[in-house]
């Protein structure tokens, strides 16, 4: 090859663009956003696991004169990979200035976007969607969204904006009119009909064309060799099969990429350096597909997306026994990874990587596929894929210079059965905890097994194969008798140690014989179809374990209140507005703290953490770092002007001695690019001591390791309430930690100036605390700090406290070298650096009647502090509020306990200490119904609250609606009907199990600390009418500047669209209190209506004039020099003491919800799958029905991800695991209800927040526990088949593997856990 340099070349939004030295180590997304400043796109994970930074790729198929269209991950595209194609990104789509896509539109108008941070993502997917299908299905709609996380709506109403491109618009679906070809044969000429002439929503032929020059110079962008060299790094892109072997061979430690999927992982993550790329995505050898006799022969270079299509049309085309390792290809390449990973993915990649969880390798070897590789010297063998091919750990038998060409897979044959089988957290988009392929070849005509082959994942360095289960089954006959056997040796050829990485080495094991469970099942069922098989079946009810029922798209209703006829049209109040920012978000237009341009001289800060969890600092050398080009120094405690300790959070800012948890900030590398920044942090040397770490709680029990004396709380007489009681029960429960996963990680700008002056640009939800803890270390008063915050992409509380450190550590650099410094974590180092949900234990021991009534309980709660006692007083201090829930209980003592451990500090987040209280309390009642077989809606009914009784912290009850909620929920879900219908289902099904649950709640609105029950607000009037709205409330999705605006609108009694709001402000509204707690519209609409009342009261003299309108008011006010500037102050009343009732009230009042799931799961494997939810909320009148039907939902699926999916993974060492979407999983659009049907329960006005509304952006959340319930319900059922009945201790998250191993039958029992003193567990509860 030429070793000259090349110029890149490409098109973004229809622009030629053109770099004369291109970096191989910078990523298309990298380049879009710092080169090109479209900023669209949004860096979230940079692993491609979130979509947030999807873009659509357009290329030339000069073969079949086609433009192809397909989404990709931009955080992995290497900006060089791009060369010769067309880049569409949001903005080249539609914008505000110009025109809006179809795409953008329709997500916005149906309140698809919340904070907006996601939402370019999705538009792009499904943008490309259209692209190469001009009207999907819905289920193509959902599948192909499933690389796209959100963590703000809970999908359905992004699928409501999209359902209007799909075939399921027309409610006749696919035999809508529009699906038919010809003319109408029922056209009626006698009668003239009056119709609106149909007009589609999305008109492909109005799409931007394809880059002539990209199709005319096809040749030279392809077929051309290229040579980019910069940062040390060489990108090489042979054309040929000779180039290539060149390349290999005068490089032999050069990497090939095709997608970068894999390599952008090791670069990024790893901190892995090549000094030689070889993209060999061009050399036509590599990206051949032919027909052979043995299969289809797939070029090492072609994309899984492309195989999956390839596969799929010769299924549909040949007969079904020829197609059976394609079908499982196929059914594997659903769950593998997104779409935008399998669009630049190649297969050979997959092989080489030799991934010990690899997907497709189990499906490979059992098929025994062959590969055809080539050495420098052009000698060509092949290579069978069989027990031998993997030697060791992410090792094979093809050579260190030998080249993968081509993988043939295999045709199968009548009597050769092939299945395929995975097991992940989460079913869509995730990496397998087991897979396996299996094939078995009969004798002809016979049920005498001749070959079989098992390939498993995720049980050994390797993929493996059984090879003596398969040695010894050859020949046996399929029969009954033949899986006791198969387990028994594949327990043998599957050992793993009980600390093996990755953990839960029971549920694998079991694993390991489920899935031959199954298999056997399914080859049973098809050599009886044959009639090879006589004699008895399997039980109808067995074959549940191998049978899918295919939901179909997710549905549902959301039912509100209509406003009342006579209410005015431009009083917004009680409207669906459309979120204020929404456009925005949907064309990339929204700015958050990343997309803010760049301030002329702005360098860069990365945190320098610790990696240990407790240790003495014996020395930081920051030398290494400080050699590499671009960096421009070091911070530490050294370079605090004022104090080094963050107040609001009782921590130290930087380390200094000691460090007390992992993600301990110890300084900060600044450079001149936020990649150089972070890659000289991992550069500083830091020697540590190691000293003794407590970790969890029941490590700090042990140790006696607390923070404070338990906070305590008792009503009645609890000890003399147990002596009365009928049955007194004890017992335990737990609840582990939650991410809060917001996608737009902590954020900070920090811009010097005159006179100690520093103006911040913060991710906060509480711009006053980033305000007064920047002043503090910096040494100056407040008055000389600024904080702004116009947007969050999400917070969710984590961005209350969490985000300062961030904010002090850019002011910090800012101040020593007086520039603009930028702070923006990446995702792995936020979820090291900030804390999480507060994980709890609770041991109670309860009292009750015999008919179920609680008569006295006595609850101790360990909670999981971390290493600092941030945000765990009000957390916890929750916790023991609320933990009655809706159940008067009339002896009730409660205690928490602080556990100080060396874990990051857990924190606020949605429904902090409420969400971890109503789990306890609805566990200890579960446990009284499970004891005794008791009715659930009996016990949970007798025991509720009824209107003026006194709750356990003496709050007298008012406006109780908790009955009104939950008799309409029990009858719009048809509760009764349905659980019978479950328990049809489970006595007719062995391996499947259904489960309903229906929970009730009372959420207790207010912040815990009384002080910050306050809100203020600016309205400033200017002459031409418009109105500038300020408050103090954080937008982040929750639709609060929008509501503002119409609390505005209505008091005003102008139209919505007079009003503006531009961002929060400290110097613009001060001391404002954090957006928080569900009370943002609460405290900060009563604080906007004051102000506008008062604006009003001035403006009343010269309303009477006739004729005139609000401009002449404002003119007239003007004229007659009267203030059009007004502010408003509220405190939320009534808080605290009251001595007139001799109550105490810690909320000033409650809202009430109900929620009823069913789930159904596979009793083999733990996955569960919500068939439907039913939810009915108590949301007083609404301000915004939309958005809080929003917030209702996008709340409950984040609880679902609480209950049954988010498991945050520690070392016992205090390690964190779980650092980013590879492995930390949140709920994705597979996981919402198939039917969820959200109502606002009506005619229930409340009189003590603005307008009658209610908070509403947490407490939904909490109904998520229905799902939890439910499961376990299904759970019971399942251990009713062998005998075990009654209560057993279900905690949360209740992950595929807890449900499993509950599940109890003989594959578990064959895996009994191992005894804990006698290994280091993968992973400790916290």
């Amino acid at each position: 090859m030429d070793e000259s340099k090349d110029l890149l070349v490409f098109y973004v939004n229809g622009v030629k663009t053109i770099e004369h030295d291109p970096d191989p180590t910078c990523s298309l997304l990298q380049y879009l956003r710092t080169k090109l400043q479209l900023t669209g796109a949004k860096l979230v994970c940079g692993e491609g696991g979130c979509g947030a930074c999807t873009v659509m790729i357009s290329k030339y198929d000069d073969e079949n004169r086609t433009i192809l269209h397909y989404s990709v991950n931009a955080c992995l595209t290497p900006v060089c990979s791009v060369h010769g194609l067309a880049v569409t990104t949001t903005e080249g789509i539609g914008s505000l200035r110009t025109r809006l896509h179809p795409v953008q539109e329709q997500i916005a108008k149906h309140h698809g976007s919340q904070c907006g941070f996601c939402t370019p993502g999705m538009v792009m997917s499904m943008y490309t969607l259209l692209r190469n299908n001009p009207q999907p299905s819905m289920t193509q709609i959902e599948k192909y969204l499933e690389g796209n996380l959100c963590r703000c709506t809970g999908y359905r109403p992004i699928l409501d904006g999209c359902k209007l491109f799909s075939k399921e618009a027309c409610a006749l679906g696919e035999n809508c009119c529009r699906n038919k070809n010809g003319d109408d044969d029922n056209k009626n000429d006698n009668k003239e009909e009056k119709t609106e002439a149909y007009i589609p929503p999305y008109d492909p032929t109005q799409e931007p064309i394809f880059p002539p020059e990209l199709k005319v110079n096809y040749a030279k962008y392809h077929k051309t060799s290229l040579l980019f060299d910069n940062n040390g790094v060489k990108w090489y892109r042979p054309t040929t099969l000779t180039e290539l072997l060149d390349l290999k061979q005068k490089y032999p430690g050069a990497k090939i990429i095709i997608g970068n999927t894999e390599i952008g992982i090791e670069t990024r993550f790893k901190n892995i350096k090549y000094d030689v790329l070889i993209h060999a995505a061009n050399i036509p050898e590599l990206t051949i597909i032919t027909s052979t006799e043995d299969g289809i022969k797939f070029g090492a270079s072609v994309t899984l997306s492309k195989v999956e299509e390839v596969l799929q049309q010769a299924i549909e085309n040949s007969a079904e026994e020829k197609c059976r390792v394609f079908k499982a290809v196929v059914e594997m390449l659903k769950w593998f990874a997104s779409n935008q990973i399998r669009n630049t993915a190649a297969i050979g990649g997959n092989i080489m990587t030799a991934s010990p969880i690899s997907d497709l390798n189990p499906v490979f070897q059992a098929s025994t596929a062959v590969l055809e590789v080539i050495s420098p010297d052009k000698v060509k063998r092949r290579v069978a894929m069989d027990a031998g091919f993997f030697t060791g750990y992410r090792k094979t038998v093809i050579k260190n210079n030998e080249i993968l060409v081509s993988i043939t897979i295999p045709f199968t044959h009548k009597n050769a059965y092939f299945e395929t089988y995975k097991q992940a957290l989460r079913k869509e988009d995730d990496i397998a905890i087991v897979n396996a392929g299996m094939r078995v070849v009969f004798e002809d005509e016979s049920d005498v097994i001749e070959e079989l082959y098992l390939s498993y994942g995720g049980m050994a360095p390797t993929t493996i194969m059984a090879k003596n289960t398969m040695s010894n089954l050859v020949g046996r006959k399929w029969g009954d008798n033949l899986v006791p056997e198969a387990c028994q040796y594949l327990e043998e050829d599957l050992p793993l140690n009980p600390g093996a990485p990755g953990g839960i080495v029971e549920y694998r094991k079991t694993l390991t014989t489920s899935f031959f469970f199954k298999f056997y099942l399914t080859v049973t069922q098809q050599l009886y179809s044959k009639g090879i098989l006589q004699g008895k079946p399997t039980p109808r009810s067995y074959l549940s374990a191998i049978e899918t029922h295919e939901c179909g798209p997710s549905k549902g209703t959301q039912v509100y209140e209509l406003v009342d006829a006579a209410q005015k049209d431009d009083n917004p109040i009680g409207r669906p507005v459309i979120h204020n920012s929404a456009y925005q978000q949907t064309t990339g237009e929204a700015v958050y703290i990343d997309d803010m341009l760049p301030i002329k001289g702005e360098l860069f800060v990365a945190p320098v953490y610790s990696s240990r969890s407790h240790a003495t600092l014996l020395d930081i050398d920051p030398t290494a770092a400080l050699q590499i080009p671009g960096v421009k120094g070091y911070i530490d405690y050294r370079d605090i002007p004022g104090v080094n300790r963050i107040v609001i959070c009782a921590e130290e800012f930087f380390a200094v001695d000691e460090v007390t948890c992992e993600g301990c900030l110890i300084g900060g590398v600044v450079a001149t690019s936020s990649q150089t920044a972070r890659e000289a942090s991992k550069m500083v040397e830091i020697k540590y001591q190691d000293l003794p770490a407590i970790i969890t709680v029941e490590d700090a029990i042990t140790n006696d390791s607390y923070f404070r004396e338990p906070l305590v709380n008792e009503c009645g007489d609890v000890d003399k309430g147990f002596q009365l009681c009928e049955k007194v029960l004890e017992g335990e429960v737990y609840m582990g930690a939650q991410e809060h996963f917001y996608l737009e990680t902590q954020s900070a700008i920090a811009v010097p100036n005159e006179r100690d002056e520093m103006d911040l640009y913060s991710s906060a939800q509480c711009p006053a605390w980033v305000q007064e803890s920047v002043a503090q270390v910096l040494g100056v008063p407040c008055n000389k700090v600024t904080c702004q915050t116009k947007r969050l992409g999400g917070g969710f509380g984590g961005k209350n406290t969490q985000n300062i450190p961030i904010a002090v550590l850019a002011a910090v650099a800012a101040k020593k070298y007086n520039l603009p410094m930028r702070c923006c974590l990446e995702r792995d180092d936020d979820m090291v650096m900030t804390g999480t949900r507060h994980p709890v234990m609770a041991k109670y021991t309860v009292g009750y009647s015999m008919d179920g009534r609680i008569v006295s309980l006595d609850v101790n709660v360990y909670g999981n502090c971390g290493n600092s006692i941030d945000g765990s007083e009000p957390t916890l201090g929750n916790l023991l509020r609320r933990i009655d829930n809706v159940y008067k209980i009339p002896n009730f003592r409660a205690a928490c306990h602080f556990c100080k451990t060396n874990i990051r500090s857990n924190t606020s987040i949605r429904t902090c200490g409420t969400v971890q209280a109503i789990f306890i309390i609805e566990n200890i009642l579960q446990h009284i119904i499970d004891k005794h077989g008791m009715d659930p809606i009996k016990v949970r009914e007798m025991n509720f609250y009824q209107e003026g009784d006194r709750t356990h912290v003496n709050q007298i009850i008012q406006d109780c609606n908790i009955e009104a909620c939950w008799q309409e929920c029990i009858n719009q879900c048809d509760y009764y009907n349905r659980k019978k219908q479950v328990e049809i289902y489970n006595r007719e099904n062995r391996w499947r199990k259904r489960g309903i649950s229906i929970i009730p709640l009372k959420h207790g609105v207010s912040i815990g600390v009384i002080a910050l029950n306050q809100a203020g607000a600016l309205v400033n009037v200017y002459t031409d009418g418009s109105v500038l709205l300020a408050h103090g409330g954080v937008e982040m999705g929750q639709g609060l500047y929008i509501k503002m605006i119409q609390v505005a609108s209505a008091t005003l009694g102008i139209p919505a669209d007079r009003i503006h709001t531009n961002e929060m402000s400290t110097s613009t509204v001060p001391n404002a209190s954090v957006t928080a707690g569900s009370t943002g519209s609460d405290l900060n609409g009563m604080a906007v209506k004051f102000a506008c009342e008062k604006i009003c009261k001035r403006l009343e003299k010269y309303k009477n004039e006739k004729g005139s309108s609000w401009n002449d008011w404002v003119k007239r006010a003007y004229e007659d020099r009267v203030s059009l500037s007004a502010t408003g102050f509220y405190k939320a009343p009534d808080l605290g003491p009251d001595p007139s009732t001799n109550s105490e009230n810690s909320f000033y009042y409650y809202s009430y919800g109900v929620g009823c799931s069913e789930v159904e799961i596979d009793c083999l494997t733990g996955d569960h799958t919500v068939l439907r939810t039913d939810i009915v909320f108590d949301v007083g009148t609404s301000l915004n029905p939309a958005i809080d039907i929003g917030q209702i939902e996008g709340a409950f699926v984040m609880g679902h991800g609480l209950h049954m999916l988010e498991h945050l993974k520690v070392t016992p060492s205090g390690t964190l695991l779980t650092k980013g979407p590879g492995n930390y999983k949140i709920p994705s659009v597979g996981n919402i209800p198939k039917v969820f049907n959200v109502s606002m329960l009506k005619g229930k006005p409340n009189k003590r927040a603005v307008y009658s509304s209610k908070a509403i952006g947490e407490a939904p959340m909490i109904l998520s526990l229905s799902i939890f319930l439910a499961a376990k319900s299904a759970i019971m059922a399942a251990r009713h088949e062998t005998g075990i009945d009654g209560y057993f201790q279900f905690d949360c998250p209740a992950t595929p593997d807890i449900i499993r191993m509950l599940c109890q039958d003989e594959f578990t029992k064959q895996f009994p856990p191992a005894e804990e003193d006698n290994f280091t567990p993968w992973f400790v509860k916290l």
